[in-house]
């Protein structure tokens, strides 16, 4: 793994920036490490410990100069839903197979494939999970005690409802009070995590004022150890991950997705340029060994990269030392931490969500009124009501229905014939008319990819226009900009039908692709080198010397400069004699 490009340059400066901004960055890690792991359904200090590991090894081996890895939002639904069906273990049998996942996309060169997932479904399923963490924490927000925890959003909703009577005034107070001390602190101390004083005001008052009256991370998950666990491998059979590999595949998807979105968000901010697949394996490197150390799965974190960023990171020693600090922390703080109120979680949450949730893009991409939007609701509703494995899913394969029904609206073929008004005389379809029409030469442009989703419509649109089985078809493909194997074959299967009643078929323009496709399935040389031309005006002219001139003579319909000495019979003798 090279290393250039990430330590160039180095000096004590710039240690001290990244001493700064690792220190910053670690302080903000911390109660969004412990936030995360809880809405996920996992002890606080799995989330720490992730932060720890994670953190490190995505700065010592991914792409990005600036990325800080650990826990995130986007995780949350597909964690609660593997806790919540299969346990904490398999949780950390599937983070550990989705880094191995990440690991082969990076050594594959996949990394580059991550950013053809369309924008709908990315935005759809962003702002679905946004639902489900913000709609997670209204129960800590309000302090509702007795919930009992669904898979899916609606029944967790009803169990709220069913419970809002039992609302506990002194947890919205804690909880009011952190949410303003978030929201004010960027106006007036703009330097200063405003989620870290939000938690540390709101525990105080809760500490002093309601103690023992609002629920604490200790009294809900018991004390934070104040170290990391031992090394545990867990254990890996065929069964779990035949029963595991699903999810991990939407973990590494959403991983890499999340990841080098960051790492964009971070090139856009510094100039630079990260490595995709090199990030990916960094990726897959720290979901491989975080899960030994019982952490949950990790990725790109954007808000916290462009912190350290902001901050004045210089390179990736800052995410090194912000998982340093997190470590610190845990070893001289965690008594304290456990005495933080889950009503003090619940603002950070929220926020987090409501930052997350694209709500710009969604709306505009609404507005739009397109196929996009039926794929933006759709995936966006399937991830609130159902999960995000399924919303992916079919978000995926709609898109791509709908991406191949567009591409076949596109394909265009019309009969044409030379307008002598235009320059160059330029076929136009408007001079095909019932009574100007060659009888023995069909001419036809075809526009637009020539693919499995329109390969028939193309046979089918020649066939049902040609009614007087002309000698010679010419086809101008100088505007097929791609040809696959169907289309392929179904332009074979003309081209035999021509031949079969004594025509041939002639090709104009055609490009690259499709011409290196024809030569690969041998229609190039069924077609034969000869009736291929770079121009239209030589195909027609090849075509004129192709004729029955015996059908021409008395013919009315002109098509051709051509025409009017060919229908004549002395006119036609005259050419006769002159070649």
């Amino acid at each position: 793994m090279k290393w250039t490009g990430r330590f160039d340059g180095y000096h004590a400066a710039a240690f001290r920036k990244d001493l700064i901004s690792g220190l910053i960055v670690g302080i903000i890690a911390i109660p969004l490490g412990m936030a995360f792991a809880i809405a996920a359904g996992v002890k606080p200090e799995y989330g720490i410990y992730t932060t720890i590991v994670a953190g490190i090894l995505i700065s010592l081996f991914g792409g990005s100069k600036f990325q800080i890895g650990g826990p995130t939002g986007a995780f949350i639904p597909i964690l609660f839903a593997i806790v919540f069906q299969y346990g904490y273990e398999n949780l950390l049998i599937s983070g550990f197979l989705a880094g191995i996942i990440l690991v082969l996309m990076g050594v594959f060169k996949l990394g580059a494939l991550i950013k053809f997932i369309p924008r709908p479904v990315t935005i759809g399923f962003t702002a679905g999970i946004a639902v489900i963490i913000f709609s997670g924490q209204i129960a800590n927000f309000l302090g509702l005690s007795g919930i009992k925890k669904h898979e899916n959003f609606l029944p967790n909703m009803q169990e709220i409802m069913k419970h809002l009577t039992f609302t506990n005034i002194y947890s919205v107070i804690t909880a009011g009070i952190c949410l303003v001390v978030i929201l004010l602190t960027p106006r007036f101390l703009p330097k200063v995590p405003g989620s870290l004083v939000g938690l540390v005001i709101s525990s105080v008052v809760a500490g002093v004022f309601f103690k023992g009256d609002v629920a604490t991370i200790g009294s809900s998950f018991g004390a934070i150890p104040s170290a990391l666990p031992h090394f545990h491998f867990p254990e890996i059979t065929w069964d779990r991950i035949e029963t595991l590999i699903r999810p991990a595949f939407i973990i590494a998807m959403l991983g890499s997705i999340e990841s080098l979105l960051s790492a964009v968000v971070a090139d856009g901010m510094t100039g630079g340029r990260h490595n995709s697949n090199r990030e990916l394996i960094g990726q897959g490197i720290a979901n491989m060994v975080t899960p030994l150390f019982g952490g949950i799965p990790a990725t790109g974190a954007i808000a916290r990269t462009a912190t350290n960023i902001k901050t004045g990171a210089f390179s990736p020693l800052s995410g090194i030392i912000h998982g340093i600090i997190v470590f610190l922390v845990l070893i001289l703080f965690a008594p304290y931490a456990s005495k933080i109120p889950l009503a003090s979680m619940a603002p950070i949450l929220m926020l987090v969500a409501w930052n997350m949730s694209e709500r710009k893009e969604f709306a505009h991409l609404l507005k739009t009124k397109t196929s996009d939007s039926v794929v933006l609701l759709i995936t966006f509703l399937l991830t609130v009501f159902t999960n995000l494995t399924t919303a992916v899913e079919i978000g995926l394969i709609l898109s791509v229905i709908l991406f191949v029904k567009r591409m076949s609206d596109m394909l265009m073929v019309a009969k044409v014939l030379p307008d002598p008004t235009a320059k160059h005389e330029k076929v136009k379809a408007h001079m095909v008319t019932e009574g100007h029409d060659c009888p023995q030469i069909g001419i036809y442009t075809i526009e637009g990819p020539l693919f499995f989703g329109a390969a028939n419509m193309f046979e089918k649109s020649i066939m049902d226009t040609i009614h007087l089985r002309p000698k010679v078809l010419l086809l101008r493909m100088g505007k097929v900009p791609f040809l696959d194997t169907t289309g392929d074959s179904n332009l074979a299967s003309l081209v035999k039908h021509f031949e079969k009643l004594g025509g041939m078929v002639l090709i104009s323009g055609i490009q690259p692709q499709p011409l290196e496709v024809l030569k690969k399935t041998g229609l190039y040389t069924l077609i034969g080198a000869e009736h291929f031309f770079e121009h239209t005006g030589e195909a027609i002219n090849f075509a004129l010397f192709q004729l029955d001139f015996n059908k021409c003579l008395g013919c009315t319909h002109f098509a051709f400069r051509e025409c009017t000495a060919l229908s004549n019979r002395e006119s036609q003798i005259k050419i006769n004699n002159s070649n």
